[in-house]
């Protein structure tokens, strides 16, 4: 694995796309969610308020991960092609 200034902008790159992507995303997967189960009780409330909680975090951690790596690789590679390294 090759740390090069690009692969690592990229990979930031990735980390701030996946938190744009993740704001408006969040949003509409919740206000579906809250529609589709209303909870009557106040424990069911709180445990689908808690149940959204852990979704909220995996979804941001798999997006971050999963776009941080694409741009590390992307970045990878475009420092490879632009950077003429013919041998």
């Amino acid at each position: 694995m090759e740390l090069s200034l690009p692969a690592w902008l990229g990979a930031l790159c990735g980390m701030i796309v996946a938190a744009v992507i993740y704001v408006p995303g969040i949003r509409i997967i919740e206000r579906r969610l809250r529609a589709a189960n209303v909870p009557e009780t106040l424990e069911q409330r709180s445990a689908f308020e808690d149940k959204l909680s852990v979704m909220r975090r995996v979804l941001l951690g798999l997006a971050i991960a999963v776009l941080a790596v694409a741009g590390y690789w992307i970045g990878n590679m475009l420092a490879g092609t632009l950077g003429g390294t013919g041998g």
